[in-house]
């Protein structure tokens, strides 16, 4: 299995041979099909002897990949997609082929290193000090979770005479709060957010101060979003610290989506106050151009999370010697380095072409906001603060919403299923992706 025969190498040329045509032409948008479906096409890929590996590229190829929705087509505005640039893309190719370890510094210094200017890169633009630093981890879920973890071990040294930890978020908080409360066993409590979707400091403060006053239960973290899912909106970062802090308790900041938009001059003021931020993540593989999976962890003081997350075990005693491990930051051991495309298209751009990338999508919301304004049919459901477009069809019902997304892909035109918004169903297009233009919500909104 290990030898590089003369049918592997060919193998390597179709591989690369399929990832440029992919990366040439304009991704197809494809969408999904039933699993009685793709069996009854490709039968049992798992055989004693083996298909090959032409043959099983080709189902690959031909079906499965093509049974999946591609995240960086340009009309894939559902969710928050992902648009991964070429250089981004081609470097995970070197990933994989390098076997790199990315756990610790012994094993994979030279990676890591990369990796950590990528962070610093992050760290500058939120304006946190020299000694800020971290990890990048699976996904916004994790790199959560493990920031929390380290705030309630924080939070325990101050209050050990808590009968009950509790996380203080907003309404709209994303749903990997929830799980790391469960993952926890820690209680949330949602702050009611201001007419304008964003929690307040004012509004954390009051809520903060009548649970500390009625009951032993003490907030151990305030968590504030910067860019929602839904709407993208962005809270009242400078309040919730100045609240958060003032009682002595962690301010984590949820940025997965919109904190990407830190390196664009045009909504930079937004974004004031996450440099109080004891922690942030940011995800590269949602608006910074970098392909799965890839969440920024970054801390304070790095130190409080090593203290935290380092594990110990006789066989790992040699990599304790104060170097830099990055499993030492968040909830993981074994890890691929998956900073790296990040930073390779980081050096290899350069950050000013990741401005004009960010400003140019930030453009398209724009002028996808003002066809809304103009369309008879449609109303927008709030000012686009960042590059989420969420409107209403005048009239429609769910199942209205339902029918028009299911076509839509049907017919190849885009991916935009639908929302909701206090109980009503809304339509939103996430613009992140630089390829995408006026064109495109053009044609979409031809549909509607």
């Amino acid at each position: 299995m290990h030898e590089f025969t003369a049918e592997v190498e060919a193998l390597a040329a179709e591989v690369l041979a399929y990832s440029l045509d992919r990366l040439k032409n304009d991704p197809p948008l494809d969408g999904p099909r039933t699993a009685e479906d793709l069996f009854n096409e490709v039968g049992n890929t798992i055989t004693a002897k083996g298909l090959g590996g032409h043959d099983a590229l080709e189902v690959f190829t031909s079906v499965l990949a093509k049974a999946c929705i591609s995240t960086d087509h340009p009309r894939n505005l559902a969710f928050i997609p992902s648009a991964p640039s070429e250089y981004a893309n081609l470097f995970d190719l070197v990933v994989g082929a390098s076997a790199l370890y990315g756990g610790s510094w012994q094993e994979g210094a030279g990676a890591v290193f990369a990796e950590n200017q990528a962070l610093r890169w992050l760290s500058d633009l939120a304006g946190m000090p020299e000694s800020a630093g971290g990890v990048f981890v699976q996904g916004g879920t994790i790199g959560n979770l493990s920031a929390l973890v380290v705030a309630r071990t924080e939070a325990k040294k101050k209050s050990p005479d808590a009968t009950k930890w509790v996380i203080a978020c907003s309404e709209e908080a994303h749903s990997s709060i929830v799980s790391a409360a469960n993952v926890m066993d820690v209680e949330i409590m949602k702050v009611p957010v201001a007419a304008d979707g964003k929690l307040m400091g004012s509004a954390v403060a009051a809520a903060i101060d009548a649970l500390h006053t009625t009951t032993s239960k003490r907030v151990f973290v305030v968590v504030a979003t910067s860019g929602t899912t839904n709407l993208g909106i962005i809270d009242d970062l400078e309040g919730i610290a100045t609240a958060a802090h003032a009682r002595d308790i962690w301010f984590h900041v949820d940025g997965a989506y919109g904190l990407a938009a830190l390196c664009a001059p045009s909504v930079r003021k937004h974004f004031n106050g996450i440099e109080q931020a004891d922690s942030f993540i940011v995800d590269p593989h949602k608006w910074l151009f970098a392909p799965y999976d890839a969440c920024a962890l970054i801390y304070r003081e790095p130190e409080l999370a090593r203290a935290v997350h380092s594990q110990h075990a006789s066989y790992l005693d040699t990599l304790k010697d104060g170097a830099w491990s990055p499993s030492d930051y968040a909830i993981q051991l074994t890890r691929r380095t998956r900073g790296l495309p990040f930073w390779f298209s980081l050096a290899a751009h350069g950050t000013d072409a990741y401005t004009e990338a960010m400003e140019h999508t930030l453009e398209i919301a724009r002028a996808a906001a003002e066809l809304v304004r103009a369309h008879p049919h449609l109303e927008l459901v709030c000012e686009p603060e960042l590059s989420i477009v969420a409107f209403i069809r005048k009239g429609w019902t769910a199942s209205d919403y339902q029918k028009w997304s299911d076509q839509l892909l049907s017919d190849q035109i885009g991916f935009i299923p639908p929302s909701s918004h206090h109980g009503q169903p809304i339509l939103r297009f996430a613009i992140v992706n630089p390829w995408t233009k006026v064109s495109d919500i053009k044609l979409i909104m031809d549909r509607l």
